[in-house]
């Protein structure tokens, strides 16, 4: 199929049109970008200067933080600079780079959590083979697949959005350059599309999403199993973390990919997204600040 393309760039229409509405948004979405990178960059130093920290959990978790500054770098900024500059205009090429880095880095957050569902599970169901089990190689390598697998899923998407044709509809109900929303702007056939967002484009959510719920089945069973109320107590808050990010997580990005179609509105995904791509990574940093024992005793030393 050839590119078709006509228009020369999409207007994202924001989270409000009002301009009273804009400047408190615009303080807003940066006091919480500069929170999320803030927060996400001590947990990078804190783990990076401890050699306590040095493990693999660790060491999942400060990748989980890296890129969560990449992916609210994705979309707040441009979504500033165009509150500040009273434009909403985005380039075609921008707009389709901006989608590709967005769904590239929602994979590997997904995969990393996974990986971090699977480190947890040896840690608790078999820990006399953690160490031989989880090693450093290991993890360079899981996280080398969890990139990699993102990479090839939104280079497909990206791939055959060129291939569609944008007549003349360009306003984009987002604040961001988002899949769907681009899809449905489409004036040529997006059945092919579509065939690969239900199923290539959900594997990095379905996928990664059944690997926590085996792994998290497991330990479950292994924690019952322990004799001690205490035992049980320990255990569970060493994952404690890792399950309220996941249930955050997944729970916003269910409500907008994976819920009848009837019942989206722009308004509603919008909302939604806010909370995933936003709220999500700012509050990573203070869930595994707060909950982790570990990261509250080098906290307070």
């Amino acid at each position: 199929m050839a590119n078709f393309t006509q228009v020369s760039e999409f207007l994202l229409l924001g989270l409000s049109e009002d301009p009273e509405q804009e400047q408190l948004l615009f303080i807003l979405f940066l006091s919480m970008y500069l929170v999320t990178g803030l927060g996400n960059l001590l947990i990078i130093l804190a783990i990076a200067s401890d050699t306590w920290l040095h493990t693999p959990m660790y060491f999942f978790l400060a990748t989980l933080a890296f890129m969560d500054i990449c992916f609210t770098s994705t979309t707040i900024p441009k979504m500033l600079a165009n509150h500040m500059s009273g434009r909403k205009g985005i380039p075609y090429a921008g707009c389709l780079t901006q989608m590709f880095f967005f769904i590239w880095l929602a994979g590997i957050d997904s995969f990393l959590l996974t990986t971090m569902a699977y480190d947890r599970y040896v840690a608790i169901c078999h820990p006399l083979h953690y160490a031989s089990s989880v090693t450093p190689q290991l993890c360079g390598l899981l996280v080398a697949a969890s990139w990699t697998s993102a990479f090839g899923n939104a280079l497909t998407h990206t791939v055959l959005l060129t291939c569609l044709s944008f007549c003349t509809h360009n306003r984009v109900p987002h604040f961001f350059c988002d899949l769907s929303p681009l899809l449905k702007l489409a004036c040529s056939d997006t059945f092919l599309n579509n065939v690969m967002v239900h199923t290539v484009g959900a594997l990095p959510v379905i996928a990664p999403f059944v690997g926590i719920l085996v792994s998290y089945t497991r330990i479950f069973g292994a924690v019952l199993r322990i004799p001690s109320a205490g035992g049980k107590r320990k255990a569970f808050s060493t994952c404690g973390s890792h399950r309220s990010v996941v249930s955050l997580f997944y729970g916003t990005l269910t409500a907008v990919y994976f819920s009848p179609m009837s019942s989206h509105t722009a308004q509603k995904d919008t909302a939604a997204a806010v909370m995933y791509t936003v709220v999500t990574p700012m509050l990573n940093p203070f869930i595994y600040s707060l909950r982790n024992s570990d990261m509250k005793v080098r906290r307070i030393a």
